[in-house]
């Protein structure tokens, strides 16, 4: 099964060594925000091409092709869950306040494209909060992919480019969801339905040029008090966010790369991990399917433990993200601290949290193990799941290491079976067997990793259950 978002772009083969020159250009580069990487950034070209198409209308062609086992129809083409998404209850008109035709809404047109789906889901998480403390209802979109991030080749991809509906990837207020049952926010709507509701000649246009020049530099919730006080104090029940021309502001997001790659935008953290927009947020219902379609792969396999274990399979698994944005709060256990630049240890010390060699997921795995089940009596971990497509000579040694160390149920991504939905959405059913896990290890370097670290901090999970390489 292809999976661009968690291909290991390390060794694939066994001689590779610290000094293999390909690992140390693709960590250094990554080197530039080692410390406080949360969001991944494209190549400028990519993020023009998505400015480019902040104001154009995506055509609702799709492919008519059938995918089955090997998805040789082309990709999925979401028909049912688009009508869903369409007959939504709040898309009504008649709807009282603070819904219906007198509603509050506040449109982002200024949202990445064209990005992987982590960096889009950091992005969308935040602006779903701000409307959400604005008393405005967010207007939620399609994932719209870059193509050749896409699993089914250009020949396949529909006209207007390869997207996914929202809510094939996730649930919650953010995708259209119910809030709390006593929190009479209103609910998200979708694009379309922006459409009917605020007609272009009702909206109240905010310009980013307009107001992010004065909050460079301030710290996160300062960033995003400005903008709340603006967006409730506006009196326009229609408000979109617009971005400038590419050549004014290449990242003209709210929250941009120049907050996310900085301390700054840890003060936004205590408000933004107990909002309902994180606490609610959970997997679609296709997710979930594959979820429990595939949980049989996860029955233990071992010898029958010394001690009773939990019948969950998910209380006794380790998972761990082989790939390369690190979550940085006080309570993650691992820190990674760079040494200065003429150190001459600095290039083996972030190639090992990069793209640590086998041995060292090896070691990793193994410590990890320890201090877990060591922490409290009853615990056990038997059950391991390699979230990565990495296929060959270099797996196949790691796993042969894990299993003569006592790693007697080991499934990787490939394994699991999906179908041509569940392959469109295969980075989010790994984030929630992520989730799930009793103990995750992540690598600092990935904006997937921080997502997960993200839902395991919301699910309050304790810190020696959250690690990274």
């Amino acid at each position: 099964m292809a999976n661009w978002a968690y291909q290991l772009l390390g060794p694939t083969a066994q001689n590779w060594t610290p000094s293999n020159r390909r690992r140390q250009v693709l960590c250094i580069s990554l080197g530039v925000f080692v410390l406080f990487l949360l969001l991944g950034v494209a190549h400028p070209t990519t993020r023009k091409m998505g400015h480019d198409y902040y104001n154009m209308s995506i055509g609702n062609e799709v492919s008519t092709g059938s995918g089955g086992a090997g998805h040789a129809g082309g990709p999925p083409t979401y028909e049912a869950l688009k009508k869903w998404e369409d007959d939504l209850p709040q898309h009504n008109l008649d709807l009282p306040f603070p819904e219906g035709k007198t509603g509050r809404y506040v449109k982002f047109s200024n949202q990445m494209k064209f990005l992987g789906w982590n960096n889009c889901l950091n992005e969308r998480l935040m602006n779903a909060h701000l409307a959400y403390m604005s008393k405005r209802a967010y207007v939620f979109d399609e994932y719209v992919w870059a193509p050749e991030h896409y699993q089914w080749p250009p020949a396949q991809q529909p006209p207007g480019g390869p997207r996914t509906p929202l809510n094939a990837i996730v649930s919650g207020p953010m995708a259209g969801g119910p809030w709390d049952g006593d929190d009479d926010a209103p609910r998200s709507i979708s694009e379309n339905w922006f459409d009917v509701v605020c007609p272009r000649d009702q909206r109240k246009l905010i310009h980013t040029e307009d107001v992010k020049p004065a909050l460079a530099n301030l710290p996160g919730d300062a960033v995003f008090d400005h903008w709340q006080k603006l967006l409730t104090e506006e009196t326009a029940l229609c408000v979109e966010i617009v971005a400038p021309a590419y050549e004014v502001d290449s990242m003209p997001q709210i929250f941009d790369l120049w907050l996310w790659g900085t301390t700054r935008v840890l003060s936004l953290w205590d408000s933004f991990h107990k909002s309902p927009t994180s606490r609610l947020l959970g997997p679609s219902p296709i997710v979930q399917a594959a979820i429990d379609r595939n949980e049989y792969l996860f029955l233990p396999r071992g010898p029958r433990p010394p001690h009773p274990a939990p019948r969950d399979p998910y209380a006794r698994m380790l998972a761990i993200h082989l790939r390369r944005g690190d979550y940085l709060l006080p309570s993650i256990v691992d820190k990674f601290t760079p040494l200065p630049g003429d150190d001459p240890a600095r290039v083996e010390t972030m190639l090992s949290h990069c793209l640590p060699t086998g041995a060292q997921i090896v070691k990793k795995i193994h410590d990890a193990r320890e201090e877990y089940v060591n922490a409290a009596p009853g615990r056990l971990l038997d059950i391991l799941y390699l979230l990565t497509n990495e296929q060959g000579p270099w797996l196949d040694d790691i796993k042969a290491e894990l299993k003569a160390a006592g790693w007697y149920t080991i499934v990787t991504t490939r394994d699991l079976q999906l179908d041509v939905e569940q392959t469109d959405v295969s980075m989010a059913i790994d984030m929630q067997l992520a989730r799930k896990a009793a103990v995750f290890i992540g690598n600092g370097w990935s904006s997937f990793t921080s997502n997960i670290i993200h839902q395991r901090l919301v699910d309050d999970r304790e810190p020696l259950s959250i690690r990274l390489t």
